[in-house]
């Protein structure tokens, strides 16, 4: 895989990391799939998606999808790249927190995170 596999005209899967989606879960932060756009959630996360999509799929670039962020992961190089802009839209939607989403943080989420 290269740089060449990121597809920056494939739109992000959601607003929010869409296995946590699936099962009611929560996130600390996302990072996007800058080869399929899948949305997961970061390693600091408990359910750690956007890594375990990595594993099953080998798409080893991902994007950051917080708002202000425009950095590039690679899991390969376990580096930082550069890379394309990406199709709309770049982040989550502002309102929505980070943790989140709203009404799904339990009330000891700090206790829960992988630091």
């Amino acid at each position: 895989m290269s740089l060449d596999d990121i597809d920056p005209t494939v739109p992000p899967s959601g607003e929010g990391c869409a296995d946590c989606d699936a099962v009611g879960g929560w996130w600390v932060h996302l990072r996007r799939c800058a080869v399929c756009g899948h949305v997961g959630c970061c390693d600091t996360s408990p359910a750690q998606h956007a890594t375990a999509h990595f594993h099953t799929s080998g798409h080893r670039y991902v994007r950051s999808f917080e708002p202000g962020e425009d950095w590039f992961w690679d899991y390969v190089a376990d580096d930082y790249v550069d890379g394309p802009d990406l199709a709309p839209p770049v982040s989550r939607p502002v309102a929505q927190p980070s943790p989140g989403p709203a009404g799904r943080l339990p009330a000891d989420w700090r206790e829960l995170i992988h630091r």
